[in-house]
């Protein structure tokens, strides 16, 4: 059996189990026992905060996990960010950081290549020499 996930929600949060859109009333403890897909709505992107190439692979990557029914139809919208997006940075981080959530992408595991894209978008911010190509920011 899979070790068991232990997520704290607050009252009022939003997530997203499975594709369905739940809300808890008040503070609650939830322990899920087997795989699930799920996504936290603290940590869902809006199109349109989606402004820079990370931020529009982000954007991609977490449709499967809102709408897992189209995993596939994403699945060309993302490789498309995949390549924006390593052709618009440079920079040891961002390379290797970038093959990095390309190889938990391939692997299925969206909620982690999230975690490491949320990663850097602090660097991002702190770094704006590591944008290459401008263009690809519209």
């Amino acid at each position: 059996m899979a070790k068991s996930l232990h997520l704290q929600l607050r009252g009022g949060e939003l997530f997203y189990v499975n594709g369905a859109a739940l809300r808890v009333d008040r503070r609650v403890s939830i322990e899920v026992m087997n795989d699930i897909t799920f996504l936290l709505g603290s940590h869902i992107l809006a199109a349109a905060e989606a402004t820079t190439p990370l931020k529009q692979l982000y954007f991609a990557l977490q449709l499967p996990l809102l709408e897992p029914e189209q995993r596939q139809n994403a699945r060309p919208l993302i490789l498309e960010r995949f390549a924006a997006a390593e052709a618009a940075y440079d920079g040891d981080k961002f390379t290797s950081e970038l093959s990095r959530v390309r190889s938990l992408y391939a692997k299925g595991r969206n909620f982690e290549a999230l975690k490491a894209l949320r990663a850097l978008f602090a660097l991002e911010e702190a770094d704006t020499g590591c944008v290459l190509n401008e263009i690809s920011r519209h």
